[in-house]
């Protein structure tokens, strides 16, 4: 008969200090990984909420945006959130950017429509069509270092047509809205 011989591995029981060595690591990983959250919520990113009806159907009330200004410049048809000096200072404010620096903007309030530069502009993502007026008299020309911005929702907006609004300051805004966090029914990227 054939003896099979058997080899024994012999197991090797980590000592002291291996898992203290191991643990020192995982810590060392998980603060590294909590300052780098800080710092890109400080510096690059921002949770921002939605307050208000002015951006329906494309936000609601209670959404939370997140909002970055890093390498952004800003274009018509972005959705911006910004903090206006002269209306609510506390309050930041989501819009969408019509038309920036240099442009043109005049409202046919009758029919409804926006012109830039004279020329009638696409939008599928408005709630209605523009007829409420509050304070605009046009056509107004877009400061240098400033946007022209309104809400989805035209008629239950305050945006640049408010006196108290107005042109909108570049160095004013927080960002541009990217994603919709939260609810998770609306999960994604903002158009």
């Amino acid at each position: 008969m054939r003896r099979e011989s058997r080899i024994l591995k012999k197991v090797s029981i980590p000592d002291e200090r291996q898992l203290r060595s191991s643990l020192y690591d995982w810590i060392q990983s998980l603060l590294f990984a909590l300052i780098l959250c800080i710092f890109l919520f400080i510096f690059a990113f921002k949770i921002i909420d939605v307050n208000g009806s002015s951006m329906v159907p494309t936000l609601r009330n209670g959404d939370k945006l997140l909002v970055s200004n890093l390498f952004y410049t800003p274009e018509a048809g972005d959705v911006v959130v910004f903090q206006p000096d002269s209306y609510d200072p506390d309050k930041a404010l989501v819009k969408r950017v019509i038309a920036t620096e240099g442009q043109e903007v005049s409202i046919d309030f009758d029919n409804g429509i926006i012109y830039i530069d004279g020329i009638p502009i696409e939008e599928y993502y408005i709630n209605e069509t523009t007829t409420t007026k509050l304070d605009f008299i046009g056509p107004k020309t877009v400061p240098e270092g400033c946007l022209f911005v309104l809400g989805d929702n035209r008629n239950a907006s305050t945006d640049s047509r408010k006196k108290e609004i107005g042109m909108v300051d570049t160095r004013m805004l927080l960002g541009k809205a990217y994603y919709v966090l939260f609810p998770l029914s609306d999960f994604g990227k903002i158009w």
